[in-house]
């Protein structure tokens, strides 16, 4: 499934976004007001250049003991990011996201603007139904191919000793 399919993408809130000189309360207070986790940090083309969560109001600013008022986002964010397409698979992502450890991931078009951001959560709903229907749908066709010719020979001879007890009938 691709991420543009899921009714999350569809259905989501607008992206909340901050430049990298924007201050550190700013971000704050409106990630307080409208209850964000997280925010993507954008350049002046709308190209996502950094994240900015909870955590790193913990660990880079407070743990510093850094003034919100006159530090930049720039200063505490993070900026290591992996960003996704649309059409990119979800399955794919979450993997990712779960190896590597990160909750939030930017989603662009094709110039590289972003449109949407999907985290973990979003994505819950997709791992518990689908996965597991996907997981058995994989493990069927796998079993099926990996025994297929014991299957065949174990069909040959159910069907030889049921002829040979009409046979003997």
């Amino acid at each position: 499934m691709r991420i543009e399919d899921r009714m999350e993408f569809k259905t989501k809130s607008p992206v909340l976004t901050f430049a990298a000189d924007d201050m550190v309360m700013d971000a704050v207070q409106m990630m307080s007001e409208k209850n964000y986790g997280a925010s993507i940090v954008i350049d002046t083309a709308r190209r996502p250049i950094g994240v900015i969560t909870e955590r790193d109001f913990m660990r880079r600013l407070l743990a510093r003991n850094l003034d919100p008022k006159i530090t930049p986002i720039s200063a505490i964010m993070t900026t290591d990011l992996k960003i996704a397409r649309a059409s990119d698979d979800v399955a794919n992502w979450l993997r990712i996201m779960s190896n590597e450890r990160f909750r939030h991931l930017p989603v662009v078009d094709a110039d590289g603007v972003l449109i949407n951001v999907m985290s973990q959560g979003d994505f819950v709903s997709y791992t518990w139904p689908q996965l597991f229907a996907e997981i058995r749908t994989m493990t069927s066709e796998s079993f099926a191919k990996k025994y297929q010719l014991y299957f065949l020979a174990l069909a040959f001879a159910i069907y030889i000793l049921v002829v040979v007890a009409i046979a003997k009938v």
